[in-house]
C-alpha cells in the first residue's frame, strides 16, 4: 500500500489507485475502531470470510470510502 493516510486529516491521493488503497486501509480502520479487540476480530474473521454477503458489504464500505476520497480528489482532474 501507499504511504497515504488520513492521518492528517487529508484524503487527498496522487492516483486513483492510491486513493482506492486509502479507502481500504480507512475501511479496515473502521472494523478496527468498532471493535478494537484483535483476539475478536480474528475469532470473527472465518465467518464472514467464507460468506458472500458479508463479502459484497465489505466491497461496499470500501466504495463509499473510495467515492469520498474521489470526491475531495476532484476525481483526480487537473
Amino acid at each position: 500500500m501507499s504511504s497515504a493516510t488520513a492521518t492528517d486529516n487529508m484524503l487527498m491521493t496522487e492516483t486513483p489507485e492510491a486513493g482506492r488503497e486509502l479507502a481500504i486501509k480507512l475501511a479496515r480502520l473502521s472494523i478496527k475502531a468498532t471493535q478494537p479487540d484483535a483476539d475478536v476480530r480474528g475469532a470473527l474473521r472465518p465467518d464472514y470470510a467464507e460468506n458472500a454477503t458479508d463479502l459484497i458489504a465489505v466491497a461496499q464500505v470500501i466504495a463509499t470510502e473510495f467515492a469520498t476520497i474521489a470526491a475531495a480528489n476532484r476525481y483526480w482532474a487537473d
